[in-house]
């Protein structure tokens, strides 16, 4: 009696397909033939989505994948992979996995040893960087959404305010304002770079300070999707003036005479997480102002 072949099938493969964040003239054709080609496409919006293929004559079968059903979808689609089909994973817009559930899978998958794909194209990230103007070759955060209550997005700021890096955010339409009046408040009016509906017939990037975007936006209805590219830290300039309650240590303890400038600089840096050279700095300008030289 001939012997079954029992040797399991080769896992397919997860491709993550950058979608169009706007204009669909920028869908790559490697993205469309991997639409075409594979089993099925896990789609964060099936209605986005099935527009999309319509559009270009895609008939692969849909299913939603999004934060509300990954916990149960997310086996179904590793059991498919393992077995051998081919799925594609598609974001509404740009690229998934960038902050939107898609990660969740990706991670599942390579934890599995599945093989995962990326199909490069849109991404408002890059998108946002390639016109802001601003120095992005020479370091980037991304910080994608930060938290909606006020609370823990300034104290998110507040960690930011001597970064150098031009930074990242998203933020929708709803709360750019409130995000822009917190930047201005804690960061101060730094150089900014918004960025709305880009590729889209109503894109629009306003460049300037946080002032005179803020002016801009004014009480007009705000819809569309926000970029916000953010200038970091200038090395060039100088630092903003500690908070009172810093101030007032360095001046207790210069006017004991207990430590150096250089002491108390060092004891600070430790502390307050503040860096060494701008707290040196500021001790030795308020010991000359007490007249303590």
């Amino acid at each position: 009696m001939k012997e079954e072949n029992t040797k399991p099938p080769e896992s397919g493969t997860l491709y993550v397909v950058s979608t169009p964040i706007g204009n669909r003239e920028d869908m790559t054709l490697r993205a469309l033939r991997i639409l075409k080609s594979v089993d099925l496409i896990a789609a964060e919006g099936v209605k986005h989505t099935s527009g999309l293929c319509r559009h270009f004559g895609i008939k692969t079968k849909l299913t939603r994948y999004n934060q509300h059903n990954q916990q149960t979808k997310g086996p179904q689609f590793l059991k498919k992979l393992k077995s051998g089909s081919d799925i594609a994973l598609v974001t509404n817009a740009g690229t998934p996995g960038v902050s939107d559930p898609g990660g969740v899978l990706i991670r599942q998958a390579m934890e599995e040893g599945i093989k995962v794909s990326p199909i490069p194209g849109p991404s408002a990230l890059l998108a946002a960087l390639s016109v802001s103007g601003l120095r992005t070759t020479e370091r980037i955060l991304f910080l994608g959404f930060l938290p909606n209550r006020p609370g823990k997005r300034r104290k998110e700021l507040e960690n930011l305010k001597s970064e150098p890096a031009t930074m990242v955010i998203f933020e929708s339409p709803h709360r750019v304002q409130s995000m822009l009046r917190d930047l201005k408040d804690i960061l101060g009016d730094r150089e900014i770079v918004v960025s709305r509906e880009l590729t889209k017939k109503y894109e629009e990037v306003t460049r300037g300070s946080i002032n005179r975007i803020l002016s801009h936006l004014g009480s007009k209805e705000i819809r569309g999707e926000f970029t916000l590219v953010v200038a970091g830290k200038d090395k060039g300039t100088d630092e903003e003036s500690l908070n009172q309650e810093t101030r007032n240590t360095i001046e207790d303890w210069l006017r004991q005479r207990d430590m150096s400038v250089r002491e108390i600089a060092l004891r600070l840096s430790e502390t307050e997480g503040l860096p060494y050279r701008r707290l040196y700095k500021e001790c030795l300008s308020m010991k000359k102002d007490l007249g303590c030289l």
